[in-house]
């Protein structure tokens, strides 16, 4: 069976800059290869809106990482898709990141729009997760969260709002220890940012819930580790908040079963997904077998071909 040319979906999010490496075999993407690094860019957010030198260095740092892979894996610079979600669509200075990311790359940075994204979540969702019926599917990012209903491939509603782990640990979990007021005004704050869209979602209803993100990861990996089910429900996400309000160091490191490079934002996250299955009276949300990133791979897949 013959192998295309290997080709690279990188997505430059606002927590994690991933990066994906593939051959198609059979119709269908293989991965030969996955490059991550917690970039944490909505941290360098400033007043004036910019992004500070030092995390927009962080992010051209890792990018130069990601440009010897792509050599070492032989991948032409035609067959690379460059995506960037919520900071640097807001941010002041994202034409700055990306003329500086041009010479590392050799390829420039496609900046997409949330509905965009959460078009290509969807999609990465659909090729990766067996399941039948209509779907909600949650994307907690770093500063944006995409919602999207869907029957089998078609998209019902998509839409994609300002809250993310990394702007809600700088607003709410910014002072240790955590406390239950903190889960209450991210609480609030989910609940205003979803407005008019709560209705929305619920009147058209679903009949499973897909989770895809660092945050739902987070959960899902902590539970492996415990060997429990992989399911997350109000019960689960209720004794982790207590675990974290119980917790004598910020590293978290008496959760057990929470990667350390997780604990940054994993109260903040926890929070968001308390407040959405609260919110939209969720009882169980697996994780996907891929977003963003095997969504732009499967548009790439089929470009190459």
């Amino acid at each position: 069976m013959s192998k295309t040319p290997p080709y690279a979906a990188i997505t430059l999010g606002s927590n994690s800059f991933n990066m994906l490496v593939a051959k198609t075999l059979g119709g269908q993407p293989e991965i030969v290869a996955k490059y991550k690094r917690k970039v944490r860019l909505a941290e360098g957010i400033q007043g004036d809106g910019t992004l500070s030198e030092e995390v927009l260095e962080r992010g051209l740092d890792c990018l130069a990482m990601f440009a010897k892979m792509l050599k070492e894996e032989g991948v032409a610079s035609e067959n690379v898709a460059v995506i960037a979600t919520a900071t640097l669509r807001h941010i002041g200075n994202s034409d700055d990141f990306c003329q500086r990311a041009l010479p590392i790359l050799g390829h420039p940075i496609e900046i997409i729009s949330g509905m965009q994204e959460a078009e290509l979540i969807y999609q990465g969702m659909v090729a990766t997760t067996c399941a039948e019926g209509r779907r909600l599917v949650i994307d907690i990012g770093g500063a944006s969260t995409e919602f999207i209903i869907g029957d089998d491939d078609k998209v019902l509603l998509k839409t994609s709002l300002s809250m993310g782990c990394v702007t809600f640990n700088e607003r709410f979990f910014n002072s240790f220890p955590f406390q239950q007021l903190d889960f209450d005004d991210a609480q609030s704050q989910v609940k205003a940012t979803l407005g008019q869209y709560l209705t929305e979602l619920k009147a058209l209803g679903w009949h499973c819930v897909v989770g895809a993100s660092g945050s739902v990861q987070s959960v899902v990996e902590l539970l492996n580790h415990r060997n429990e089910s992989a399911s997350i429900t109000p019960v689960v996400l209720n004794t982790l908040k207590q675990e974290i309000l119980e917790q004598e160091d910020i590293s978290m490191r008496d959760i057990n079963g929470l990667h350390p490079e997780r604990a940054p934002t994993f109260a903040a996250g926890i929070s968001i997904l308390l407040a959405l299955f609260e919110l939209l009276e969720i009882e169980k949300l697996n994780l996907s077998g891929g977003a963003l990133r095997e969504g732009v791979l499967q548009r790439l897949a089929n470009r190459v071909k």
